[in-house]
């Protein structure tokens, strides 16, 4: 049984009031873009070795993010997605070698777009209005990207060969860094590069607070669960 619409309303405009009386943050110098170690790719590249740039445009990492709380039928679970992947791979002669720095601003993040929401399956409708404040309050409060603006991913190898290694990735995000063992699924050729692969992170882990209203009856869970469909051109 469906709530009715004007609790719905009700409760959004809720959130999207406590958001707005809340005072602003003090201004906060923004960080410059994390600075990828291009030289150490340069040297790989002069020796021969396969050093591939990311193609944001051509990438894509999406973001589950699940509803919890004991009113967690009034909300909506959401699809975040970022097209603005930066870095680079190098696919050296020993698996062993293997390397990638990545990153990406935060304020790329989008929330709920229509193809995004229906490949996922989810069964309920936000609103433009409850989109909109989703994404305030995930910036704002949440992630707070004013002072750490960028996610920054190192990827190192752990075990296994290509096709499918399994690498180590460093997650930086709100300036706590942890490590996840990640299965890839990586497909190299002499001019393109394709690497998916899904993981699951805690926000708590890297010291964020999930958002919730009304003392935690509405809330967002702890856990992130991610996928990511990478592509890369030989550099």
């Amino acid at each position: 049984l469906r709530p009715p619409h004007w609790l719905t309303t009700l409760l959004g405009g809720s959130a999207l009031l406590l958001a707005s009386c809340a005072p602003l943050p003090p201004e906060v110098e923004r960080p410059l873009p994390p600075a990828v170690p291009e030289a150490d790719y340069a040297a790989a590249r002069t020796r021969g070795e396969a050093v591939y740039r990311i193609d944001a445009e051509q990438s894509l990492v999406t973001v589950r993010v699940y509803r919890g709380g004991r009113l967690a039928r009034l909300g909506h679970d959401h699809v975040v997605a970022s097209r603005a992947v930066e870095g680079l791979v190098l696919l050296a002669r020993t698996p062993a070698e293997m390397r990638a720095d990545l990153h990406m601003a935060l304020e790329s993040l989008t929330v709920d777009e229509p193809e995004l929401r229906a490949a996922a399956g989810l069964d309920t409708t936000p609103s433009a209005t409850d989109i909109e404040g989703t994404r305030r309050n995930m910036l704002d409060k949440t992630l707070e990207a004013a002072r750490f603006p960028y996610v920054t991913l190192a990827l190192t190898h752990a075990s296994g060969e290509l096709p499918k290694p399994t690498l180590n990735v460093a997650v930086t995000l709100h300036d706590v860094t942890r490590s996840y063992p990640i299965p890839l699924e990586i497909d190299a050729g002499d001019n393109l590069l394709r690497a998916r692969g899904r993981f699951a992170l805690l926000q708590t882990d890297h010291g964020i607070s999930p958002f919730s209203i009304f003392g935690g009856a509405l809330e967002v869970q702890d856990r992130l669960d991610i996928e990511f469909d990478l592509q890369a051109r030989r550099w």
